[in-house]
């Protein structure tokens, strides 16, 4: 199979050391370039499927599937939420206070990062000195690799949580944020990444929250969400990119009344993913209301969990500590596996 060597920049290679490390015990590489590489396809020892190498990230699923979605708001807002283009520390203060992890104990470990949409966690991974894997099953790792491709020990992949190509019990760590409530079935989902899990290895899961109670985030949402995840994703960011900038006044000034704001804005069912206090400036906070909504409105699956739900789907023999608590996007779940 040919393929035309071409000249390219860091950004556009997986490291051929990558290969080796990660791939190599079970695929062959079919290749031009002679360093790192760009293109070419992985071959699989056992099967011959061919996995293609596409801008140097290996594409272990088809471009379209049920995370399109996803693929189209992260490469629409690709730098977004990243720290270092907010020029505040929101992610990386959520990640420490989450996971409870510090910078000093994954220096220089495996992690696998499940879902990494843009990559604003892929940057504190990068920046503490992990040794990462990343993946998301959607398009959105091209926005991952224009932002993170390069940096540090980072390989980066698209890919299915059900059929993670590496061995079981690979990784000192495993991070999964914002995904497995978007996934067909998020209980076989966790099973599935607590697999690559390392005895002793410690995993951090967050997941919505289901809760009864009416609120103006959850309620709109789930008001309008039979219709707009059958919208095209081009139509429903559209839709939202017309209202929002008329609205986010109004929401704002409701926000800011005490109870009575919040009951009104729950009654009223229009969604806006508003993040007043959290230090943005107009500009970010629009954008940031744009995003989320889109987020909220548009996957193709979203089932919410109680806080008992969540402990009850982390649960099994081989936990050590266990903790499940509100927090993050609603639940947070920390388990170190038994030695």
């Amino acid at each position: 199979m040919p393929f035309s060597p071409c000249r390219v920049t860091i950004k556009d290679v997986m490291k051929r050391s990558h290969f080796t490390e990660y791939l190599q015990n079970d695929y062959d590489l079919v290749t031009n370039d002679v360093e790192d590489i760009r293109t070419g396809v992985l071959l699989k020892k056992s099967t011959g499927t061919e996995v293609e190498i596409r801008n140097g990230i290996p594409r272990f699923v088809p471009s379209e599937n049920y995370g399109n979605s996803f693929g189209f708001q992260w490469n629409q807002f690709k730098k977004t939420q990243l720290d270092s283009a907010v020029g505040l520390p929101l992610t990386e203060n959520r990640f420490l206070k989450s996971t409870r992890w510090t910078p000093e104990e994954l220096k220089g470990k495996k992690v696998l990062e499940v879902g990494s949409g843009a990559g604003r966690f892929t940057e504190i991974f990068v920046k503490y000195g992990a040794k990462l894997v990343s993946f998301d099953y959607s398009e959105a790792v091209e926005a991952n690799w224009s932002s993170n491709g390069g940096k540090g020990e980072f390989l980066l992949f698209q890919g299915d949580l059900y059929s993670i190509p590496f061995p079981d019990e690979s990784f000192d760590y495993v991070f999964c944020y914002g995904v497995l409530q978007h996934t067909p079935d998020p209980d076989r989902a966790y099973q599935a990444i607590l697999k690559k899990l390392k005895p002793g290895g410690k995993i951090s899961i967050d997941y919505y929250l289901k809760t009864l109670r009416p609120s103006p985030w959850s309620t709109p949402k789930y008001f309008w969400r039979p219709l707009t995840k059958r919208l095209k994703p081009e139509s429903l960011f559209k839709i939202i990119s017309f209202y929002i900038p008329l609205w986010l006044p109004i929401d704002t000034f409701l926000r800011r009344i005490p109870k009575l704001g919040g009951a009104l804005l729950t009654l009223m069912l229009i969604p806006c993913w508003n993040y007043v206090g959290l230090g943005l400036n107009r500009k970010q906070r629009l954008e940031w209301a744009i995003l989320d909504t889109f987020d909220a409105l548009s996957p193709a699956y979203d089932y919410p969990k109680t806080l008992n739900q969540v402990r009850q789907m982390v649960s099994s023999p081989a936990n050590g500590k266990v903790e499940v608590f509100y927090g993050s996007n609603g639940v947070v779940a920390n388990v170190q596996k038994l030695p």
